[in-house]
């Protein structure tokens, strides 16, 4: 499936990403956060990239994505670093595709 990309955050840290051509979208609200996320899914988005700070606002919304193949709701580092979201995600799919802890912890 080819798709669209697109990123939502604070401005601060997504706005880079519009110079790469990606759609970019600053919802403050959780509220707000999960309906951009819903509408960038009916409108065949296939990757959605969102700052570790917005993600943990809209989870609920989110979880309803992990099941399916797309869109493919990946958390990232906002400006103001990272807590930890991107790389707890990977942890947890590489043990469920493998069946066992492959890195070691921090």
């Amino acid at each position: 499936m080819a798709g669209r990309i697109g990123v939502i955050g604070e401005k601060d840290s997504v706005r880079c990403f519009r110079t790469l051509g990606l759609d970019v979208f600053e919802p403050d609200s959780p509220r707000d956060i999960a309906h951009t996320i819903n509408r960038m899914a009916k409108e065949k988005y296939a990757v959605i990239f969102v700052t570790e700070q917005a993600y943990e606002k809209a989870l609920e919304t989110i979880q309803k994505y992990k099941s399916q193949p797309y869109p493919a709701v990946i958390p990232i580092p906002s400006g103001t670093g990272s807590l930890g979201l991107g790389i707890a995600n990977i942890r947890k799919n590489v043990e469920k595709a493998v069946g066992t802890q492959l890195f070691l912890d921090d």
